[in-house]
């Protein structure tokens, strides 16, 4: 079936259904757990900050902004006072 201007449209029957993920599969991601090392996380971060010193739009700024600061909590806790912390998961000596 086509609209007014030649392009198809999508039908969709009343026997189309929606494939979910069973719950098995869903337990299987939560599960799984990914390692990340900090030195990777320090590279990510260098290049980030480069792309937002190179950003001319602000809101291209803020979202590199937004990664770097998710890429960094990945690994590393903010102190009360906001500078860098020990990495997530290490003991205090």
């Amino acid at each position: 079936m086509t609209d007014e201007f030649g392009n198809d449209e999508l039908v969709m029957d009343d026997d189309f259904e929606f494939e979910m993920m069973d719950d098995s599969a869903t337990d299987e991601l939560d599960d799984e757990y990914e390692e990340i090392s900090s030195e990777e996380v320090d590279r990510v971060l260098a290049v980030l900050e480069e792309l937002i010193e190179d950003a001319e739009s602000e809101n291209v700024r803020y979202y590199l902004e937004e990664a770097a600061d998710n890429i960094f909590s990945l690994v590393y806790e903010e102190t009360e006072d906001g500078e860098e912390g020990e990495e997530v998961g290490s003991e205090a000596a």
